[in-house]
């Protein structure tokens, strides 16, 4: 047996006694994935037991290097970890924005120090953090920043206002673009540290969107504190590190046009019913479904793709821009292939019968994801910038 065969029958013996039967069922949205912190929001027991036991292995982050709690798996493994967790349909233990783009930015920049003050409450859930980066007056145009901090000898004071903060009421830290440096353009001058949520000075309020949720906030600073020894990289040099973090927030929205609890398919027979021969039934429904799921296909093997490029060391390009427009356009055809196949039973905004509206209220949400994290027609510009051999802001 060689190695790798040894380590899928190990990694497949392990999740099938450590996994709980109640974790091995899709998320039910956003509302229903973990995503740890200080005073976690567990929809079900099992959730925390799931990202413990997965964390104690580095299994939340199985790629990232073991001196920093991740699994330090390679490639390889790191596959056969994916694909023993989709044969029992195990969910993602862990989610948030540590993973999703902190954690490669201080892999990336962060010091020996930093990486291992930080990483580890990453991997293991412990610390939630929020992306303190759009403001009133600098969103597409996020270089136009205004939010200060003034150095203060061993911290900075900081004062301005954040908008559009994800989760920033449920945050415990927050990575933040703050300008150190008015002197120079407008992206020099900008810093990029990182602060704790719960102290004076720092106040959020919820944002209620068309959806009926708030997932987004205004934050305020007034004379908050920010160490300096969580300044990361070097101060006045943080437009580099924010691009870089960028890239990932792009990848990780783009997934979204790939996310069903089930199959539309299997969904629509339910709902519509098949014919004869065991189709579904409604023609042109059942068309615009398998191309659908054709085209979100394709898009999970080129992403799939480009990640092995990636970490074979040839370089995004304009990969995460791409990747950015097309998963959300994707994201936005499923939601509204889920309103197509339950027909008027979608129009429910509240009650069991309508689990709650919940479709009607993804399909509103999905219209954000052209707009955060850089707009469509930003992510457009990016690419024809590259396509074209232009240089970036």
């Amino acid at each position: 047996m060689s190695d790798l065969e040894q380590f899928r029958a190990e990694t497949r013996a392990w999740l099938e006694e450590n996994c709980p039967q109640s974790m091995r069922t899709p998320a039910r949205g956003f509302e229903d994935i973990y995503t740890g912190g200080r005073t976690p929001e567990i929809k079900h027991p099992d959730q925390k037991l799931w990202c413990d036991r997965m964390a104690e292995r580095g299994w939340t982050v199985p790629t990232w290097p073991a001196a920093y709690g991740g699994g330090g798996l390679d490639k390889e493994e790191a596959k056969i970890l994916a694909q023993e967790m989709q044969r029992i349909s195990a969910r993602r233990p862990l989610d948030s924005f540590g993973i999703s783009m902190l954690g490669p930015a201080l892999l990336q920049f962060g010091t020996e120090e930093q990486k291992k003050e930080h990483l580890p409450p990453i991997v293991r859930g412990e610390i939630r953090w929020c992306q303190g980066y759009s403001e009133p007056n600098a969103g597409s145009d996020l270089a136009s920043l205004q939010t200060r901090a003034d150095d203060q000898g061993d911290h900075y004071i900081i004062n301005g206002q954040k908008i559009w903060t994800s989760y920033a009421d449920k945050a415990d830290w927050i990575f933040c673009l703050v300008r150190t440096d008015n002197s120079g353009s407008k992206h020099e001058g900008i810093s990029f540290v990182l602060f704790d949520m719960d102290q004076p000075g720092v106040t959020v309020k919820p944002i209620k969107l068309i959806s009926g949720s708030s997932p987004f906030c205004e934050t305020f600073f007034d004379d908050a504190k920010a160490l300096k020894k969580n300044l990361i990289g070097e101060e006045g040099k943080g437009w580099t590190i924010a691009k870089y973090l960028l890239t990932h927030e792009r990848e990780m929205i783009s997934s979204f046009g790939t996310m069903s609890r089930e199959s539309l398919g299997q969904r629509a027979v339910q709902t519509v019913g098949a014919d004869a021969s065991g189709r579904l039934a409604n023609g042109v429904l059942r068309q615009n479904i398998a191309q659908y799921q054709l085209d979100a296909l394709v898009f999970a093997y080129t992403m799939a793709r480009v990640g092995d490029e990636a970490k074979a060391g040839q370089g995004l390009g304009a990969a995460s821009s791409i990747f950015k427009y097309y998963g959300t356009e994707l994201n936005k055809r499923r939601n509204e292939l889920n309103l197509a196949v339950q027909g008027e039973a979608a129009l429910g905004w509240e009650g069991e019968v309508y689990d709650g509206g919940q479709l009607s209220r993804d399909w509103l949400r999905s219209k954000g994801n052209s707009i955060e994290g850089g707009t469509t027609e930003v992510q457009l510009n990016i690419i024809s910038k590259r396509v074209l051999g232009l240089p970036d802001a």
